[in-house]
């Protein structure tokens, strides 16, 4: 406990957690990890298994084994059937992933916050300035995932896919640090924006995946079973793909963000604050509650 204790109270200085993961190459870095994570030597994985777990807080009693090939391979564990509960009321989008809510709110004048004070263009964000303006009025909540986290994301809700976006870019770490320091942050990192249509009232949302330093890949098996979503390069593309509420979508080949980006017909759930650790499948936002013709 001493060692875990010295090394938090480093990472808690913020300009050496700054100057430790931004101020380096960011790109060699995460390719070199790409490759590092997947070696299956016996004792290069327990090292590097051991040092993850050292830096990071992990807690693995949910996943479906605790024995591993690799780092990669314990970055990317699927959890024990029934490790999550999914939010099954139709008037609930569920949160896609395990997350600590870095920021939510209204998106006003075409922008939302990466954190107090530091506001973006949606339009940067997405990629898209006539998608971002059919959002005015909407909200945004941004869903941190941490190195130790569960990565893997999953649908929110009923929903087809209609598009999948990819906008290469750099590798800003996502922490608060370099979200305090580094503006429109979510803009310039690389990002994979998700464009789908919920079932029902047919209301369309945008889940976007943000990568970081050290993220090897955005993953959409469904997509591409081989491949990370960056192998292709910039493009859109009109898809059709189905999913049910909890089912999964893909995953983080280390911890990163996923921004959502909704209509102004649902609004954040009351227990919704910045800060908050969520779970895969709790309550995020809600369908906002209408009068009824003849009310009082």
């Amino acid at each position: 406990m001493g060692l875990r204790n010295a090394i938090g109270r480093l990472a808690a200085n913020e300009d050496l957690n700054f100057l430790l993961t931004n101020r380096i190459p960011r790109h060699a870095l995460t390719r070199f990890m790409g490759w590092f994570s997947q070696i299956e030597t016996p004792l290069v994985r327990d090292a590097s298994i051991g040092l993850w777990r050292l830096f990071c807080d992990v807690d693995l009693s949910d996943a479906s084994k605790t024995r591993f090939k690799s780092l990669h391979e314990a970055f990317i564990r699927p959890l024990k059937p029934g490790a999550r509960t999914i939010d099954t009321d139709p008037a609930v989008l569920a949160s896609p992933c395990d997350a600590i809510v870095g920021a939510f709110g209204r998106i006003e004048s075409g922008a939302a916050y990466q954190i107090k004070g530091m506001a973006y263009p949606l339009a940067d964000l997405l990629g898209d300035a006539a998608q971002a303006e059919a959002f005015e009025g909407g909200w945004y909540v941004t869903l941190r995932l941490t190195a130790g986290m569960y990565h893997r994301f999953h649908a929110p809700f009923d929903l087809t896919v209609e598009q999948l976006r990819y906008i290469s870019g750099d590798t800003w770490n996502v922490n608060p640090i370099a979200l305090k320091r580094v503006e429109r942050l979510f803009c310039k990192n690389e990002r994979a924006p998700i464009t789908v249509r919920l079932k029902g009232d047919g209301a369309q949302l945008v889940l976007v995946p943000v990568a970081a330093v050290l993220v090897a890949s955005i993953r959409l098996p469904w997509y591409d079973a081989a491949r990370g979503v960056r192998e292709a390069g910039p493009r859109a593309e009109t898809l059709s793909h189905t999913f049910a509420k909890g089912e999964e979508m893909g995953w983080f080949e280390h911890g990163s963000t996923i921004v959502v980006v909704a209509p102004s017909e649902w609004e954040p759930d009351a227990r919704l604050f910045e800060g908050r650790t969520m779970r895969l499948g709790q309550a995020l936002l809600r369908k906002r509650q209408t009068d009824q013709p003849g009310a009082s």
